[in-house]
């Protein structure tokens, strides 16, 4: 099941101004390790955010050090973002999602191979990044979200004008942006959106860091092709 995504965000000013609709999957079937790690891990790497403005004070404090700030919307089992951190040690990763089985599945992994510098944030991306401090991203991912593929439900994918604006705002001068999809219209739309986001330069690009998705499996073995995307934030 795809991360669900939610609607159109209202255009304002105000960084606190959230979705009015979400479109997610919060639950689903925990296997046994998975409930475990909730309830043992959980203090450990769910982060307790605070209820205003998150800025880069609230990130020292809570991975111990400066160091640039990479956040993954969406992570699923959480594979991809374990290994970019355990090849980056040096990062400070944060997965942003709501699906508890992949927060318990990206738990496991940390604590069984040592992985000390990834967070999890239980909260909807667009409220998450709209509360973030402008500039402290060094690069934002997002990878195979959900296509919403009949033309009544466009609106509620994530990658829209709003979501542009946003992402420009918290990334830092020269961090980056990267996508990937296997929905050909989402990735064409997707290069739409970012084209007219005036702070962004960039577009298709070789494959991005990341390790293989279930999803992305799917995908090859139904013949679709996968799009990379990376845009760079300009000054």
């Amino acid at each position: 099941m795809r991360w669900r995504e939610f609607s159109t965000l209202r255009r304002t000013s105000r960084l606190t101004e959230v979705p009015r609709q979400a479109y997610l999957r919060r639950r689903g079937r925990l296997t046994a390790a998975q409930t475990r790690a909730l309830e043992k891990l959980s203090s450990r790497f769910i982060l307790d955010l605070p209820a205003d403005e998150i800025g880069t004070g609230f990130w020292v404090d809570t991975f111990g050090r400066p160091a640039p700030l990479v956040v993954e919307v969406g992570f699923g089992n959480g594979a991809a973002l374990a290994e970019l951190a355990q090849t980056h040690p040096d990062w400070n990763c944060v997965g942003v999602d709501v699906y508890r089985p992949g927060f318990g599945a990206l738990m496991l992994a940390c604590d069984r191979e040592g992985i000390d510098n990834v967070r999890i944030a239980d909260i909807e991306a667009r409220r998450f990044l709209h509360r973030l401090q402008p500039g402290c991203l060094h690069r934002l991912m997002l990878f195979f979200p959900d296509p919403w593929p009949k033309k009544r439900h466009h609106k509620r994918r994530l990658v829209d004008a709003d979501f542009a604006t946003v992402a420009a705002r918290c990334l830092e001068s020269g961090g980056t942006l990267t996508l990937a999809t296997d929905w050909l219209p989402y990735a064409e739309q997707m290069q739409e959106v970012l084209a007219g986001e005036p702070q962004f330069l960039g577009g298709p690009a070789p494959r991005a860091m990341r390790s293989m998705t279930p999803f992305e499996t799917k995908g090859l073995a139904s013949g679709r092709q996968v799009v990379d995307l990376e845009y760079r934030r300009t000054p």
